[in-house]
């Protein structure tokens, strides 16, 4: 990939753009498809053992498209989604972009306090829910937000606590009284011609928002990135063209659906090439994950490092037939060294790139190619994205020279709508050139490449020397006898911080804080070797696999924060 650049010198580079972005709404790239493919296979859903092929995917969604119709959503309206990863998830995203309605994806994880905050700011007119999942009964929690629930006529629920709230959809066969299964609100398109389906569709447009994705919310409540059918569709279909995907091509998809991951860099992308999606199982587990890709005879896999990790260190690995795999995405942080040489000589995934992005950038915004060599794989997030513009700045908003440490911003069809009902969220977000702050210390070489440095609040300064927590994981994955490793940056009453190791060990290895501490003595600066080692089995994580350091780091006050 070339990069255009007025002032080589500058940190400054624009994607290629010799393809076209994509001028249509998503329910017309997937009536294209349909209309290409027909009979090649479109989804498949292991542990719910069901398999689509286009054609079929395509009459589903139309089913379901003309029942949320029968509910009475209007074009605006807003639906929630909150289950794991199954076939309705898809289904539902596609005929909610087919009539305009602006499907609004719920963490998994969420509590009721969670729900009622992105029901209410999203001003959801229905919500789909699975019956349970993991520890969580959402039915439970559901009946315990809307007591009247069970006593008003389904579809007409009048709530103080959530005023806009009109209905609820199970996707349990027997759900209790006052939610509507999925079977039913399938019988509902009979009310509903096809002819008024073409017309609610025919009268929508790209620009229009489709997608809610809450940001993660680490420091205050999570905030509602408002996604348009431009935004997403030509994310997933550029990803797609990085990856060289095809009709040929299945993708195995073990990310969460509810997160950009998920249904846009893999259900949009398979979208745009008539790639076969296939869901493993509703959560991530490496051994299901791997049997999916050997049985499926899978050419792409989707994760973050931690699940390669995982599935590089599963018993059994090496008596599955992982010879289909061609290329995939990791993605969510930067991949040591070691796994990616793993992943590509052990997992066959020669062609694997590094994806980076945020939600609100529809998420990916640089990436590797498929040629790049390893240590570009592993040290960078590769170059901006086709059409796509990226720069880094200091302080003062003036561009940094090519090699020195600023923010990274992003600008160009990705970049989101805005903050839903947040106008002042959004102008801190996105200035008035329309550049996205991305709040992500970086620097770029003079092939335009990026490295990212850690977020501008993940920077340790200690005795007035800068710290940066990505160099210092990058340097303890090369021990033997490290898996995985986070670091972060505590008070400190002699220094201002001290640095703290969180150690994840490989299977029959093991290290001591005094053994590592050694090790470093003799390879980095003193000021870089953490204080604190802290030995785990497990990091604090999101359900999209990333690692909640605003956790650690209190976990770790509340334990050593008193030591010197």
């Amino acid at each position: 990939m070339h990069q255009d650049s007025d002032k080589p010198q500058q940190s400054y580079t624009r994607g290629v753009q010799n393809k076209a972005l994509l001028t249509m709404t998503i329910g017309q790239a997937l009536d294209q498809t349909v209309a290409q493919f027909p009979g090649g296979e479109a989804l498949v859903v292991r542990h719910q053992q069901l398999r689509y092929t286009w054609q079929q995917l395509g009459d589903a969604v139309d089913l379901y498209a003309r029942a949320l119709l029968a509910l009475g959503l209007k074009t605006g309206d807003r639906l929630g989604v909150w289950a794991p990863n199954c076939a309705q998830w898809c289904i539902a995203q596609f005929a909610t972009a087919k009539i305009g309605v602006v499907l609004v994806c719920i963490n998994p994880a969420y509590r009721t306090t969670e729900l009622e905050y992105a029901l209410k700011l999203s001003g959801c007119q229905w919500l789909l829910c699975a019956g349970a999942f993991k520890t969580s009964d959402y039915h439970a929690m559901l009946q315990s937000l809307l007591p009247e629930l069970a006593a008003q006529p389904t579809g007409q629920l009048r709530s103080e606590r959530l005023p806009e709230l009109r209905g609820l959809i199970s996707l349990q066969a027997q759900p209790p009284a006052g939610f509507l299964s999925w079977s039913k609100l399938g019988e509902l398109a009979a009310s509903v011609p096809s002819e008024q389906l073409s017309e609610r569709q025919n009268s929508l447009h790209f620009d229009q928002a489709v997608n809610i994705q809450f940001t993660s919310g680490t420091t205050g409540f999570p905030k509602g990135a408002t996604l348009s059918h431009y935004n997403i569709l030509n994310n997933g279909y550029m990803v797609g063209e990085s990856l060289g995907l095809a009709a040929e091509d299945r993708l195995v998809i073990p990310v969460p659906l509810y997160h950009c991951f998920g249904m846009v860099v893999g259900n949009l992308a398979c979208l745009t090439h008539g790639t076969t999606m296939i869901y493993p199982s509703d959560g991530f587990d490496p051994l299901i994950t791997l049997t999916t890709v050997a049985e499926e005879k899978a050419t792409a896999l989707y994760g973050v490092p931690t699940m390669f990790i995982a599935m590089l260190d599963q018993p059994g690995r090496a008596e599955l037939d992982l010879s289909s795999l061609r290329t995939g995405i990791m993605a969510g942080a930067i991949c040591p060294i070691e796994i990616m040489r793993r992943v590509i000589d052990e997992m066959h995934m020669h062609e694997v790139q590094i994806a980076y992005g945020m939600t609100e950038t529809s998420p990916v915004s640089l990436q590797t190619g498929p040629h790049d060599n390893l240590d570009m794989r592993v040290t960078t997030v590769g170059r901006t994205q086709p059409h796509l513009e990226s720069k880094i700045i200091d302080d003062a908003g003036n561009l940094v020279p090519r090699g020195t440490i600023g923010e990274l911003c992003t600008r160009g069809y990705s970049v989101m709508v805005g903050y839903w009902h947040n106008p002042q969220g959004t102008a801190e977000a996105i200035d008035r050139a329309g550049w996205m702050h991305t709040g992500d210390l970086a620097s770029m070489d003079d092939e335009g490449y990026v490295r990212i440095a850690g977020r501008n609040k993940d920077m340790i300064i200690r005795g007035g020397e800068n710290v940066y927590p990505r160099e210092l994981e990058e340097f303890f994955i090369t021990h033997p006898a490290v898996a995985d490793v986070q670091v972060i940056g505590i008070p400190c009453t002699r220094f201002g911080e001290k640095i703290v190791a969180w150690i994840k060990l490989h299977p029959g290895h093991s290290a001591t804080e005094q053994e590592l501490q050694a090790w470093c003595k003799e390879r980095i600066a003193n000021f870089k070797t953490p204080r604190h080692f802290k030995f785990v089995d497990e990091f604090p994580m999101t359900v999209t696999g990333k690692v909640q350091k605003f956790i650690m780091r209190d976990i770790s006050i509340a334990q050593m924060g008193n030591e010197p």
